[in-house]
C-alpha cells in the first residue's frame, strides 16, 4: 500500500489487511535468516542498545524471551542484573488485557504459557519496568511498531502510569515507510536495529 493512499484517518480494514500481509512478509525474512547470523546480527544490536539504554542502576528492566526469530537479548540482561532493581519478562494473563511483568533471574524457572506458549516466569512476582525492551517485527522513523497483530504491548503501555522508557529492537529489514499509525497505535521512545539507534523522545 503506497503511503500516499492511507494516513491516521485512513480505512482501518485497509490498513489491517496491508499490516497482515507486512507481518507476514517480515516474518519469514527474519525466519529465513541462519541462526549464525541472527547471532551476529544481536551482538551489533547490543552495541547499539548501550547507547540507546539510559543508565540502568536502581531501575526496573522489562525485556523479552526470544521466539519465532527475534533477536537474544538474554545475555545482556543477565549481565546487567547486579545494576538492577529487577528484570522482567511479560506474561499474557488473560486475553485481549494489558500484560503483566514477572521477576526474572538468572536461577527463574520457566513456564511455556499463553497464547503463543511464551516461556515466563514458573511464579508471579509482579515488577512495573521503567524501561522496557519491546521487540519488532517492523517499524517506522516515527518509532511506530509492528508487531504480532494482538495488540498487547500498545493496551500495557496505554494502560501504565507513568508510561516506562520504551526501546524497540528489531532489524533493518523490519523498516517501513510508514505503518499507517491509528489512534491505538503508541510509538516507541528509541528504535535500535543492527545499523543504527535513534533516540526520539528522550528518557
Amino acid at each position: 500500500m503506497p503511503a500516499a493512499q492511507t494516513n491516521q484517518t485512513s480505512d482501518w480494514r485497509t490498513v489491517q489487511a496491508w499490516r497482515k500481509a507486512e507481518r507476514t512478509r517480515l516474518l519469514a525474512a527474519r525466519l529465513a535468516l541462519p541462526r549464525a547470523e541472527r547471532r551476529r546480527l544481536a551482538s551489533l544490536v547490543t552495541e547499539h542498545l548501550t547507547h540507546a539504554m539510559p543508565p540502568l542502576r536502581g531501575r526496573r528492566l522489562g525485556f523479552y524471551w526470544p521466539i519465532q526469530g527475534e533477536l537474544d537479548l538474554v545475555r545482556v540482561v543477565r549481565s546487567a542484573l547486579s545494576e538492577l532493581e529487577a528484570a522482567a519478562l511479560p506474561v499474557v494473563v488473560e486475553r485481549n488485557r494489558p500484560l503483566e511483568f514477572w521477576r526474572w533471574t538468572a536461577r527463574t524457572e520457566l513456564c511455556s504459557r499463553g497464547l503463543w506458549n511464551i516461556p515466563s516466569p514458573a511464579e508471579r512476582i509482579p515488577v512495573v519496568p521503567d524501561v522496557l525492551l519491546v521487540p519488532l517485527l517492523g517499524f517506522d522513523n516515527e518509532g511506530y511498531r509492528l508487531g504480532y497483530g494482538g495488540g498487547y504491548y500498545d493496551r500495557t503501555l496505554a494502560a501504565m502510569d507513568p508510561k516506562p522508557f520504551t526501546i524497540g529492537v528489531g532489524l533493518e529489514l523490519g523498516r517501513l515507510e510508514t505503518i499507517h499509525p491509528q489512534p491505538h497505535d503508541i510509538p516507541m521512545d528509541a528504535i535500535v536495529t543492527e545499523s543504527s539507534h535513534v533516540v526520539l523522545r528522550p528518557a
